[in-house]
Parts: C-alpha cells; sequence; structure tokens
C-alpha cells in the first residue's frame, strides 16, 4: 500500500510540474504573438512590452551589444521609423527550451515582409520570470 501511494504522489508531482512547464511555454508562445501583431500596426512601444524594463536588458545584433530597454526601444525606432520599415513581422519557433524554474530559451526565425525590402534571420532569446511575469532579458538576432 505504501509503495502505491508514493507512486501516486510521484505520478501527480511530476504531472503538476509538466503542467506547469506546458502553462510557461504557452505564455512565452503568447507574448511571441503580442510581438508579432504590435511590430505588425508599427506600435513599437506595445512589441517592447515583451522585454524587461531594465538597464540590464541585453540586446545583440550584428556585432554590437546594447545594453538597457530605453536604448533598445531608441535603437528600434531608430532603425525602424516607418510602417514601410517595420512591416508585417511573422516568427517561427523551432524551440522552447527550460533553463530552470525561472528561466526558457526560445531558439527561432523572424520574418519581415516590408516595401522597403523584405528581412528574414535567425533569434535566440532569454525569457525570466521577474515579479511573477516573463519578459526577455536577452535577445541575440542576426
Amino acid at each position: 500500500m505504501k509503495i502505491k501511494t508514493v507512486l501516486l504522489l510521484v505520478f501527480l508531482l511530476g504531472f503538476s510540474s509538466l503542467s506547469a512547464q506546458n502553462n510557461d511555454i504557452e505564455t512565452i508562445e503568447n507574448i511571441l504573438h503580442t510581438q508579432e501583431t504590435a511590430w505588425s500596426n508599427h506600435d513599437i512601444d506595445g512589441f517592447m512590452q515583451g522585454y524587461w524594463e531594465s538597464d540590464e536588458l541585453t540586446y545583440y545584433s550584428g556585432g554590437k551589444v546594447t545594453k538597457g530597454w530605453q536604448t533598445t526601444l531608441d535603437n528600434y525606432k531608430k532603425g525602424y521609423p516607418t510602417k514601410a520599415d517595420t512591416g508585417k513581422l511573422r516568427f517561427k519557433i523551432d524551440q522552447i527550451t527550460k533553463i530552470n524554474e525561472a528561466s526558457y530559451y526560445v531558439m527561432g526565425q523572424y520574418f519581415l515582409t516590408r516595401e522597403v525590402g523584405d528581412a528574414n534571420g535567425t533569434f535566440m532569446i532569454i525569457f525570466k520570470k521577474i515579479n511573477g511575469e516573463w519578459k526577455i532579458v536577452a535577445d541575440s538576432s542576426c
């Protein structure tokens, strides 16, 4: 009887952990979908809501490291000043992997369809749970 109880508890704990991980992944996917929509509407401020609003946010692209949420926002607004520049964004998520209880990494591809010329590439971003919310704390896009 004791063995059955222990096995049941192990099963329930494992199921609970898997369920929590599935919820985390769904939340992360929703954040990325919200970013696609915001970007496609030339709402860069809305797009940035997925990022950690901190001076410690790290963005790596084009061989250059940028630190800070505000700097990243300013760079996006400078680099994509019009709707023709932002175009329509679509992500293809290749992998979402749990690092630990409070962080995941996401690898994928982005596709920008734009009047000024399409742009496609790959990315790896790190999500961290901060104050109960999943936020991008690091982004490497190329």
